[in-house]
This record gives structure tokens, C-alpha cells and sequence, in this order.
């Protein structure tokens, strides 16, 4: 499979200081002259979303999940029939945990390349790929999402999870469920955005400045929103997967309302996926099986689903995270660094590369560049079902100290057993209501 994208359109800044070197000369004409070249700009937009798209890959990628369950494979739709409360806290504990130490470790270093970060780890005097957390930050007094200081991120200063939206997400699914319970809508999904959460990126920007606008949740991600099939749903996997263990088919019902508020086609299946893998995590002691059971939860030949069995398929020949990179680059060139299908793909080799070691999935995964915060949270969670609280080492968490900082309205800090206590609430909730 080939992405086969035009050239980039490189004229913008270049035309902007031509804009401003005529105003600062006082040339005659120059505000008439911008608005007719932004209106003729804006009419060529216009064709361009309007443009058709390719009929048969858009009957392969439906948007509604009756139509997403018609083109699944047959599938293990539900695994575990009661939950296991022991062995299931156990690998909870690990997956939160894990998603905190993957997000954690990236975060300083989100969208580096791979130079960047070797030279940052030389100077700083850290191994790389890392093995904890980074010794020293760039712009350490400066702040992530208005409340962590970059610092916070490091060996020396972290005290608790330092604030990132690949968390946020995490603990704003929680209290959507809690909020409306596992029969939660589309609707009550966007009215949980409004409450708590005050900015986004991206697809959930779009989404987000919609809903403030009056526009139904079911249409907030469809309008002027080109981040459709960015990583934004895949990094929202993780809390739906935590309420349903073992059951990975309502992991990805629940992870569909969620997504669609935001996504579509792919970008909606990369969240459905990633939550069938956690929930699938908790059952098997191979992230490679969970890997492949995730795909019977999304439509076999989507596009997203062509590129994690490509993943798979030649995962024997990615060593290392240099492997990866190259691969992906190849693969992929032209697509954006936080696109849902590159990000997805590395995060599997982050997972196979590492195996049953923690440390490894992470550090490799991080290494890769592209959306490693996200895509170290991601394979973290997943390491951390599998393997257990046990599982992950303890400088990954120690310095956790039992709390999560977080930018959403009215909730500034949570426990960390606290959330563990409040998932498995949500978990029997959700089980219970399906049969048991």
C-alpha cells in the first residue's frame, strides 16, 4: 500500500513577509488586493473538501457501528466472562501506571527526532534509547498544558504524573462513565468536554470550539475539521479498555461513542482498536496476540487495519528503534507525525521490540520519534496489562507519589489508588450490565 500525498503548498510565510514588508512601505492597494486572495483561497478550499472520494474505500471505512461491526472478522468478542477482581487489579495497576511512565518519559521529548534526542541525552550525560527518566529538560521553568512545569518531568523534580493531555483523556473517560454510566451517548460525551475540559488540539479542538458553539456532538467532529484520522482517538483508548477487561468487543462500543466526537473512519478505529488491545491485555501474557485479537474489532480492510497486519507481518525485521523510524519514514512519507496509522504502527514495534521488558517497550518506543509521548503512553499501558503492577519497575512510578496533576475543570490532582478503586467501580458496572 502506497500513501500517495501531493507536494506541500509552501508559499504561505513566504507570501505573509511579503505582505508585511509592502505594509511597512505603505503600498497602495495591499489590504484590497489580501482579501481578494483570500476569498479566491477560500473558494479553492472549498473545491478541495468537495472534491469525491474514492467510493469503495469509503464502503470499507464506515462511520456508524453498525456498519463497523458488519465488516469485522469473526472474533473473540468477549474473553473474560467474570472478572478476576485480584489478577484483574494487579494488571489495572500496571496499565495505569504504565500509560503515566510511557506518557511521562516522552513528553519533554514529543515530536524530537532522533538526533535531537541523542544529542540532548550526550549532553545531559543520560543512555540512550533511555532507561528512566531524563536527568534535565530543555526550558525546565516552562510550563506543559498551564500547570506542570517541564521539570517536573525529570528524575530530580517529579513529584506525582506532570500534566499531558495523553493522561487527560485517561482520567475525562472515567468521569464520563462515571458521570452517565456505560450507556453514556455521543451527547453526554460532548457535554463532559464542556464541563471539564478547557482546551484541546487538533481534532478535539475543532471539536471542542464546535460544541461552544452550539453544534450537536454527533456533528462537532464533522465540521471543518481536517484532523479526522489523527492520533487524537487512539490516545483516548486507554479508560474504556480499563472498564471493560477481558471483554474487548465493549471496549471498542465504548471507545466509539467517545471517538466520534471528534473522528472519523480511521481515526475512529484507531481508538477501537487500541481499546480492544488494553482490554485484550488483560487477559494474555503476549502483547503480540493482543495485537491481533484488537483487530477483530474494526472493519478488516480499512486502511488501519491493512497497516497494523503490515505491522505485524514485518515486525521480525525492526530491531531496534533506528529499524523503526526508517521504516515508517519509508513508508509513510508525507504523512503527518501525529496521524493515527504511522503512530499505530510504531507503537506495535515499540511492543515487539521489548517484549516482556518494561523499561525497553518504552525507551524503544520513545526513541522512535513521531507522537512518542503518545506512543510510549500507549505501548506502556498495554507492557503494563500484560506484565502487572510487578511488572513495572519501580523507578518508573516512585516518584508518582501517589498522584496525577491535570488541567481538567474543577479536578487539579488525582490518586493514583484512587483512580484503580474508581475504574474497577466502572468495571463491574459495565460488566454487570452485560450479563453477569
Amino acid at each position: 500500500m502506497t500513501f500517495d500525498y501531493p507536494g506541500p503548498i509552501e508559499w504561505q510565510d513566504h507570501f505573509n513577509r511579503w505582505v508585511q514588508l509592502k505594509a511597512e512601505q505603505e503600498a497602495v492597494g495591499l489590504d484590497e488586493k489580501v482579501d481578494e486572495i483570500r476569498r479566491v483561497l477560500d473558494a479553492m478550499l472549498a473545491d478541495v473538501i468537495a472534491l469525491p472520494e474514492d467510493d469503495t474505500l469509503a464502503a470499507a471505512e464506515p462511520d456508524d457501528l453498525q456498519g463497523i461491526r458488519s465488516l469485522r472478522p469473526s472474533g473473540r468478542r468477549r474473553i473474560w466472562d467474570e472478572i478476576p477482581m485480584d489478577e484483574y487489579r494487579n494488571r489495572l495497576e500496571g496499565a495505569l501506571l504504565g500509560r503515566c511512565a510511557g506518557c511521562t518519559l516522552g513528553s519533554p521529548v514529543e515530536l524530537f527526532p532522533i538526533e535531537k534526542m541523542e544529542r540532548w541525552a550526550g549532553h545531559i550525560g543520560d543512555p540512550f534509547p533511555p532507561v528512566g527518566y531524563w536527568s534535565a529538560v530543555e526550558r525546565p521553568h516552562d510550563l506543559k498544558y498551564k500547570v506542570s512545569p517541564r521539570g517536573a518531568f525529570t528524575s530530580v523534580q517529579m513529584d506525582g504524573v506532570p500534566t499531558d493531555d495523553d493522561i487527560i483523556y485517561t482520567l475525562l473517560g472515567l468521569l464520563v462513565l462515571e458521570d452517565y454510566g456505560p450507556d453514556f451517548t455521543i451527547e453526554d460525551v460532548g457535554r463532559a468536554w464542556v464541563d471539564y475540559l478547557p482546551y484541546a488540539h487538533t481534532a478535539e479542538e475543532v471539536a471542542l470550539k464546535n460544541l461552544h458553539r452550539g453544534i450537536p456532538a454527533a456533528e462537532a467532529g464533522s465540521i471543518d475539521n481536517p484532523y479526522t484520522q489523527y492520533i487524537g482517538g487512539d490516545i483516548r483508548s486507554d479508560p474504556w479498555a480499563y472498564a471493560a477487561p477481558g471483554f474487548p468487543e465493549k471496549a471498542a462500543e465504548l471507545a466509539y461513542r467517545d471517538a466520534y466526537l471528534t473522528h472519523r473512519r480511521n481515526g475512529i478505529y484507531a481508538e477501537m482498536y487500541f481499546s480492544a488491545v488494553i482490554s485484550t491485555a488483560f487477559v494474555v501474557d503476549d502483547a503480540v496476540d493482543a495485537l491481533r485479537i484488537g483487530l477483530e474489532e474494526i472493519p478488516q480492510d480499512c486502511r488501519l487495519a491493512q497497516e497494523v497486519r503490515w505491522g505485524l507481518e514485518t515486525a521480525s525485521e525492526i530491531h531496534d528503534f533506528r529499524d523503526a523510524n526508517a521504516a515508517v519514514s519509508e513508508r509513510y512519507a508525507g504523512m503527518h507525525r501525529v496521524h493515527a496509522i504511522n503512530n499505530a504502527v510504531l507503537t506495535i514495534w515499540g511492543l515487539t521490540i521489548g517484549g516482556r521488558d518494561f523499561t525497553k517497550v518504552i525507551g524503544q518506543t520513545v526513541a522512535m520519534s513521531y507522537d512518542n509521548d503518545c506512543t510510549a503512553a500507549t505501548a506502556g499501558s498495554i507492557a503494563g496489562a500484560i506484565l502487572g503492577r510487578d511488572g513495572v519497575p519501580e523507578h518508573w512510578w516512585a516518584g508518582f507519589n501517589n498522584k496525577v496533576h491535570s488541567y481538567l475543570n474543577g479536578h487539579a490532582v488525582f490518586a493514583i489508588d484512587d483512580l484503580v478503586d474508581r475504574f474497577i467501580e466502572q468495571a463491574n458496572r459495565v460488566v454487570g450490565d452485560n450479563g453477569v
